[in-house]
């Protein structure tokens, strides 16, 4: 079964994830950033509303596999659990913002990678609620307390053309 490749910011900022935790890949997916971390030797959580493109990777130990609708008004899903590394790909959920940053271990990293205001253009997304506006990454890492290691804003034409919002931002020590 082929697989799509990880993000490539993504796979730019995986090294300064510190190996002292597991990682959480929110909105999973078919989890190609789940089978990219546990590649990377990690110990992974796939979060989803829906698991089915995860079922294969229910044998492995290495990886725990979560249904659920995190937009649906379910309680949050991990408690009071903490990660080295938390991945949020293609995927905006502004309440989830303040659960996010409270799931990082120190020194813990967030790498965050979605679709921002001037996408509508391109396709889907075009619903304002499902595009970052202007500095939103920056305001979210600032107001949480995280050191802002990379960030970008603007088009791209690769995997496809779209206007993308990313940051790398850790939690101090």
């Amino acid at each position: 079964m082929q697989f799509t490749p990880p993000s490539s910011w993504v796979a730019r900022y995986a090294s300064i994830v510190p190996k002292s935790g597991p990682v959480l890949d929110l909105a999973a997916g078919n989890g190609r950033h789940t089978r990219y971390f546990n590649g990377l030797g990690y110990a992974v959580v796939a979060v989803d509303r829906d698991v089915s493109g995860l079922a294969d990777l229910s044998g492995d130990a290495q990886i725990t596999v979560i249904e659920a609708d995190l937009e649906g008004g379910e309680p949050w899903p991990l408690g009071d659990r903490r990660f080295a590394g938390i991945i949020v790909t293609n995927y905006l959920h502004r309440p989830l913002f303040t659960r996010i940053a409270a799931a990082m271990e120190p020194d813990g990293v967030l790498i965050y990678d979605t679709f921002a205001v001037g996408n509508e253009r391109f396709g889907r997304p075009s619903n304002p609620d499902f595009l970052l506006k202007p500095g939103e990454l920056l305001d979210f890492a600032k107001t949480e307390g995280l050191t802002v290691r990379a960030y970008e804003s603007g088009e791209v034409d690769e995997p496809r053309p779209a206007v993308l919002q990313r940051i790398v931002a850790q939690r101090p020590a």
